[in-house]
């Protein structure tokens, strides 16, 4: 499977899970299951959605669309992205999205640090309070650009979190995800990418403004621990009422990493649970689908639920993905 299969399925899986989670975000899981029954579809969003209210099945939200603009910035900067300019894209973005009545706008942290942005706080000061999966959900791209390598690897991740996340829990959070899926996209068998992030996390916990929270790389190595060979009952039990599914980094991060262990082999199923799980589904979902579509490439993701959502939205990955691959092909040889 070549690296660019690979690198398409670590943006499809993203968007397929991401897709998958919408009509079930912010809402509990009892109210998922009497809305909804089992999720194991793409679904049309309930009226009454909190956050993508009657919204049709196989629409995109905030992960996926906030990962194609730091897509393309990196593409556009030759692999750089700089805070001012990330800042006022993440601002128009969230325009765009209340001109067209939608409800999904930025999270907690990227809102307040872009507050304090404008308000004249400096860029790097801007982000050390934002803890939570804004970082992490929109990482792939940085992933596909930079080899798995950990010192480059979390320096690259470390500036494209900054501006909104510049905390030791944001960043922690970014790494891991972003280096499961590098590793994938090198052909790193999955229990070496989940190794992988669990080492990007511990150095990550060392970067940025130190926040309270449970050791993401730990928590990360006590849930795959835990969910091996559990049943999906135990499992969505386990995922959802210990490891936890809110904003929080130290627990959708973990989420995302602990189903793609215990599913890592069949991966519309690892997405489908997530996104009857409750909390912040689309998320955790689309952050397990960027790691376990970098495993199995775009070629082993459900063909028909990946052409209804690129074809709801209108999506294209290829010209991306090829911008960011040859950003890695660069830096794989020191350019």
């Amino acid at each position: 499977m070549s690296a660019r299969d690979r690198a398409l399925g670590a943006f499809a899986g993203l968007a397929l899970g991401d897709a998958l989670g919408m009509p079930t975000q912010s809402m509990s899981r009892a109210e998922i299951a009497r809305r909804y029954g089992t999720v194991d579809r793409l679904l049309d969003a309930v009226p009454d959605q909190p956050i993508a209210p009657g919204m049709p099945a196989g629409s995109i939200t905030d992960d996926t669309e906030q990962a194609l603009l730091l897509a393309r910035l990196l593409v556009d900067g030759g692999g750089r992205v700089e805070p001012l300019v990330f800042a006022k894209a993440l601002l128009d973005w969230e325009a765009d999205m209340i001109r067209r009545g939608s409800a999904d706008l930025l999270g907690p942290s990227t809102k307040r640090a872009l507050d304090l942005l404008q308000a004249g706080v400096p860029p790097e000061e801007a982000g050390r309070g934002g803890s939570t999966n804004g970082a992490a959900m929109r990482i792939t791209p940085v992933a596909i650009a930079t080899p798995p390598a950990l010192d480059p690897l979390l320096g690259a991740v470390t500036a494209a979190s900054l501006i909104t996340h510049n905390s030791s829990l944001g960043i922690a959070g970014a790494a891991a995800v972003a280096a499961a899926v590098s590793a994938g996209i090198d052909g790193a068998p999955l229990g070496e990418a989940l190794d992988h992030a669990e080492r990007a996390a511990a150095a990550g916990a060392h970067c940025g403004q130190w926040s309270a929270g449970g050791d993401i790389a730990a928590r990360i190595r006590w849930a795959r621990g835990w969910v091996r060979g559990v049943g999906p009952e135990a499992l969505a039990d386990a995922v959802y009422e210990v490891v936890g599914t809110s904003v929080a980094a130290q627990e959708s991060v973990v989420a995302a990493l602990a189903l793609a262990e215990a599913l890592g082999e069949r991966p519309f199923d690892a997405l489908a649970l997530a996104a009857g799980l409750g909390g912040d589904t689309d998320t955790v979902a689309a952050m397990c689908g960027a790691i376990l579509g970098a495993q199995h490439g775009l070629s082993g993701l459900p063909a028909e639920e990946v052409a209804a959502v690129v074809e709801v939205n209108g999506l294209d990955f290829g010209p991306v993905v090829d911008g960011l691959l040859e950003l890695r092909e660069g830096k794989s040889h020191g350019d």
